[in-house]
């Protein structure tokens, strides 16, 4: 059944994508695709927002939550659902349950998108942005066969790439990356992190033109004088500067932290310049209008007058080290780590693990663990002199929530990060400010 929706989601997508032929933004990389995606659907589609006629010219659709595999895109091509029904078909929703109603969704799915191949809407976006996923070898290549973007940004790989369980090793994770970048035409626009090696020899593999963005002084789009906030001992957000062609711009934003919010800004920014817009007016969007994605460093109030950094939603070792270094960064009476298991890291599991407890240990006051190789966290922070008594594991986040409602008080600041299946979000509603 899923190998038969699969073609007749591909056939129409493809069709649509004939027929309308929207500008298309692919986002793709190990880390910060959501996030940079967000940060540039708050820019493009909140241009020149006082005129109906520029808003119609400028109508964009962005992917929701994590639609970014053979199913997912095809769905973002087709139409603009509603949450009730992509939960249906999400990676919460288990397996086996609600066949009806998913079977009617898919219905819904593909009368709408027939009807839209034969029928001309004048509504259709003029701009798709779209999360390319790369799992297993060979995913992008059936992406782009349904749909190749004009701008390509590839965010970030790292050393130790997140699915990196399906490659033998992050070069290769990087080559599957690199064929959104090698399939972009000569008219398009590669937008590449300067900072990630891997990421920036892709720019040997296009006939595009090339934008890069970091922190590096070489980088076309350079972010600078980085800093997590504190405004009376309350964590504030993200400050930073964007320069380009000499042009110098600040930039606050609230409520979120590290410095991948950084760098999805500064994608942001490349596609900004590359719509032809000047770098105060993409700052203000972004500044107004940019929300990361649920669980994605968020800044959450928590009880017992405390506050939480939730990045709940996905882990890898980089995305990791980045938010343990982002706690380190603050101020707080009492630091604490919730973390939990990185998935899909294969032969690199317990390494990177150790890695990760060697680093908490010098940053977090308390550790609590959660999961079997959260138990490799646990180890490796005693082993680097964490005191015993301030480690904590737990096999299940069921086990650890009620601990941690506990232990926390007034002035801490705790971090919780896993990878999803983890269910580390669960202990974020345990604890945060009804």
């Amino acid at each position: 059944m899923r190998k038969f929706l699969r073609k007749i989601l591909k056939r129409l997508a493809r069709l649509t994508v004939w027929k309308y032929n929207p500008e298309v933004i692919g986002v793709t990389g190990s880390v910060g695709k959501t996030s940079a995606k967000e940060a540039i659907f708050a820019v493009l589609a909140n241009r020149s927002r006082s005129a109906l006629i520029e808003r119609e010219k400028w109508q964009i659709r962005k992917s929701e939550g994590n639609l970014n595999n053979e199913l997912g895109v095809p769905l973002v091509i087709l139409g603009d659902w509603g949450k009730r029904d992509l939960n249906l078909v999400s990676r919460s929703q288990p397996a086996g349950t609600r066949k009806a109603a998913k079977a009617f969704f898919w219905l819904k799915v593909i009368l709408i998108g027939a009807w839209e191949t034969v029928f001309h809407s004048s509504r259709y976006p003029k701009i798709l942005v779209l999360e390319y996923g790369a799992d297993r070898p060979g995913d992008l290549k059936y992406l782009l066969k349904i749909v190749r973007p004009k701008i390509g940004v590839v965010t970030a790989v790292g050393e130790t790439p997140v699915h990196i369980e399906f490659y033998e090793n992050a070069e290769e994770v990087a080559k599957e990356k690199s064929k959104l970048i090698e399939n972009l035409p000569a008219g398009g626009y590669a937008i590449l992190n300067y900072d990630d090696d891997l990421v920036l020899n892709m720019k040997n593999k296009t006939r595009a033109q090339i934008l890069t963005f970091g922190f590096d002084e070489n980088a076309n789009i350079i972010i600078s004088n980085f800093e997590n906030r504190m405004e009376e001992k309350r964590p504030e957000g993200v400050s930073f500067k964007i320069e380009y062609q000499g042009n110098i711009i600040p930039v606050a934003l609230k409520n979120v932290f590290g410095k991948a919010q950084a760098y999805s800004a500064a994608a942001a920014f490349s596609v900004g310049v590359i719509h032809g817009m000047n770098l105060v007016e993409i700052a203000e969007l972004l500044e107004k209008y940019y929300s990361p994605a649920k669980h994605r460093m968020n800044l959450i109030e928590g009880v017992k007058d405390t506050w939480i950094i939730d990045d709940s939603y996905n882990a890898s070792p980089l995305s990791m080290k980045e938010a343990l270094s982002t706690l380190g960064s603050l101020e707080a009476e009492r630091k604490i780590a919730v973390l939990g298991d990185m998935l899909e890291l294969g032969k690199y599991s317990i390494e990177e693990h150790g890695g990760i407890g060697k680093m908490a240990a010098g940053i977090a006051d308390i550790l609590i663990t959660v999961g079997p190789r959260g138990k490799f966290i646990a180890e490796a922070a005693n082993l680097s002199r964490m005191a015993k008594k301030n480690i904590f594991a737990f096999d299940t986040v069921d086990e650890a929530k009620k601990h941690i409602q506990n232990i926390i008080h007034s002035g801490d600041l705790i971090l919780i990060k896993a990878s999803r299946a983890i269910g580390l979000d669960k202990a974020v509603d345990e604890i945060k400010k009804m």
